[in-house]
Order: structure tokens, then C-alpha cells, then sequence
């Protein structure tokens, strides 16, 4: 894995949401960020009002930043959502930053739970 470009690992990534959710060919990230805060909380597929799906991006966010010092886990709440501390300020990204530093974080993120064939 160590001699894959980003560009491949992110092609793995993509085709790992096509073949295990069936997702577009190239899933949004919005899309990646929701179903990896899915799983984080461990609560599998239902209906999930817009509050949820706002909360579960922001358990993705912070999980994938982890590793990078930007958050640091924290506790379960009582309803059994992860609470993140921030560490470290985010810096001021362009939407194309932005996009960039998530999909490194992803990338990171499956090397972490060794999701890469």
C-alpha cells in the first residue's frame, strides 16, 4: 500500500462505498463523511431526522481529524454519541482545501482501521 498514489488509495476508497453500499461511482463526500459517522456511532441503517444526519457528519468530521490533532475523543454521552474536544483550531481552507484535507483524512482513516485490500 505504501507505493499506491493518493490518487489510487482514493480510488480504492470510492470503490470500497460502490461495492459495500452501493453509491454512486464516486460517492460525494458528504455522502463518505455520513456513512463513516454511521458507523462510528454504531447505529446502522434507519430513518434519521436532519438534526441526526447534521450530528452524525459532525462525529465523522471529528473522528477523521483525530489523527491529525485538530479534535480528541472524549466521552459516550447517556444516547451513546462520541464527544470530541477540540485541540487545535482548524485553519481557514478553501473549499478546495477543505475537500483535500478530507479526503486525506479518509485515506487515513482506512489505513487506521484497515479497510484497504
Amino acid at each position: 500500500m505504501e507505493n499506491k498514489s493518493e490518487s489510487q488509495l482514493w480510488a480504492e476508497v470510492e470503490e470500497f462505498f460502490v461495492k459495500t453500499f452501493d453509491t454512486e461511482k464516486h460517492p460525494q463526500i458528504d455522502t463518505i463523511l455520513f456513512l463513516i459517522g454511521v458507523q462510528e456511532l454504531g447505529s446502522g441503517q434507519q430513518k434519521y431526522t436532519k438534526d441526526d444526519k447534521l450530528n452524525i457528519l459532525h462525529i465523522a468530521v471529528c473522528r477523521l481529524l483525530e489523527p491529525f490533532g485538530y479534535y480528541k475523543f472524549s466521552h459516550y454521552d447517556d444516547d451513546g454519541y462520541p464527544h470530541f474536544d477540540e485541540v487545535d483550531k482548524l485553519p481557514e481552507l478553501k473549499p478546495n482545501e477543505q475537500q483535500i484535507l478530507m479526503k486525506k483524512a479518509i485515506i487515513q482513516y482506512f489505513i487506521d482501521e484497515e479497510l484497504f485490500n
